[in-house]
């Protein structure tokens, strides 16, 4: 029996189903900017610039600017190289060295791991400062409604809705804060350029924080799903990481500015207590108990989404080692266990959740030049695998010199950041 033709489609029907194709692409590009945005701008990045902020003053907003710097040049790097290659950087990386993949995905893993602790822990404090629960109660029922929600497919849109409007609940909130608190802004700005101080642990931290662990490839993966790879599509995904990128560093920038006009004005936070909640506090200083408590919701939801969308982008990664885990109940399964060993740790760990909260943002700094490293030696001598034969010089001059950086940082910045947790020197 001969194969049938299938009959040829109308001009009208060609133009809807290239329309239809566009917008699903565009939804896949606005998506990988929303994931990697969302993904730095959870429980960990609003407790780590509050705490360093408490500590170091203006001269916070140094790191901020670095921080900034280091996260378009990794960005752009990770971006063009997975997107222009069509494989996620487990396989892109076993291509170019056998094996560096099975590395990679495993520290993700471990750090997306840390994470997860740190999100569960923001959990605790989300629900604490709303309903004045105990942290280490409002961790267990964030990371059982976490596995609910997930398990429940319907759930998702739903929580994808809530997320956004207290997403843009917190920028307002934010801004009227930093408006409000009035920070010494012209001492802010000249610290930004000249600080009176460096401090390479808060720079490895709050890097770690917005790029460090699955962050740093949750985006690109997730562009994979608009069909737009390949160099040929090089220019508008420099421009959709630059643009994530630069919303988180905003946000930090104004979350620092409000956070530093509190401090200012004398109010000291409390950074080490099990209940310490240092922005939380913040708020609540400027806006009152009413403040407190809409942030305490805005913080449990942020944690709340982190908890799911950190477990499921690093059990993507197990995909590295068994097939099966690209999809299907297994990977349902694994991420769901995740969540279970992440919740357990933070359940037995007598550590605040506020020192967990900057210690897993720290982890992850320094996990983070292993994989720069390799996907650097991509770019200098594996372009054949990115499909194009040119590969832009100062992007790769500006990624080397980052990475040798985040090794100098991490080297420098063990003892400090394992002294959040009360390890170390």
């Amino acid at each position: 029996m001969s194969e049938q033709t299938p009959p040829a489609l109308s001009a009208e029907d060609e133009a809807r189903l290239a329309a239809a194709k566009k917008r699903v692409g565009r939804s896949a590009v606005i998506g990988a900017i929303f994931l990697m945005a969302t993904s730095a701008i959870g429980p960990g990045f609003i407790t780590q610039t509050a705490t360093f902020t408490a500590q170091m003053g203006s001269a916070f907003a140094f790191a901020i600017l670095l921080s900034v710097i280091i996260d378009i040049c990794v960005q752009l790097n990770i971006w063009r190289m997975i997107t222009s290659s069509g494989k996620r950087a487990g396989e892109l990386a076993n291509s170019a060295i056998p094996f560096s993949g099975h590395v990679i995905a495993v520290l993700v893993i471990i750090g997306g791991l840390a994470f997860n602790i740190g999100n569960i822990a923001g959990g605790g404090l989300g629900l604490n400062a709303l309903l004045g629960v105990d942290p280490k109660i409002g961790g267990l029922i964030t990371g059982a409604l976490a596995i609910i929600i997930f398990l429940i497919k319907k759930a998702g849109p739903v929580m994808d809705v809530v997320l956004i409007v207290l997403g843009v609940g917190m920028i307002v909130m934010t801004v009227i804060v930093a408006i409000v608190s009035g920070p010494p802004i012209g001492d802010a700005l000249r610290q930004t350029i000249v600080p009176d101080s460096i401090n390479f642990a808060t720079i490895t931290t709050i890097v770690g924080g917005t790029v460090g662990g699955y962050i740093t490839y949750s985006g690109a993966h997730r562009y994979l799903a608009s069909g737009h790879t390949g160099p040929e599509h090089a220019g508008p995904v420099m421009r959709a990481a630059a643009n994530g990128v630069f919303v988180t560093g905003i946000m930090r920038y104004v979350l620092f500015l409000a956070i530093l006009g509190v401090v200012a004005s004398g109010v000291t936070l409390d950074l080490s207590s099990q209940a310490a909640n240092p922005a939380g506090q913040a708020f609540g200083a400027v806006l009152g108990d009413a403040g407190l408590r809409i942030f305490g919701a805005i913080f449990w939801a942020a944690a709340l989404s982190s908890v799911i969308g950190a477990a499921y982008t690093s059990a993507t990664f197990l995909s590295t080692f068994n097939k099966r885990f690209l999809g299907g109940w297994s990977l349902q399964w694994a991420t769901v266990a995740f969540i279970v060993v992440s919740w357990i740790i933070y359940l037995l760990i007598g550590t605040a959740p506020a020192a967990i909260l900057v210690f897993v943002g720290g982890f992850n700094g320094l996990i983070l030049p292993i994989g720069l490293t390799v996907f650097m030696y991509i770019g200098w001598f594996r372009r054949d695998l990115l499909g194009a034969r040119k590969y832009p010089l100062w992007l790769l001059i500006a990624g080397t010199l980052v990475t040798l950086l985040t090794w100098y940082m991490g080297a420098v910045s063990i003892g400090p950041i394992f002294a959040f947790l009360g390890v170390g020197a």
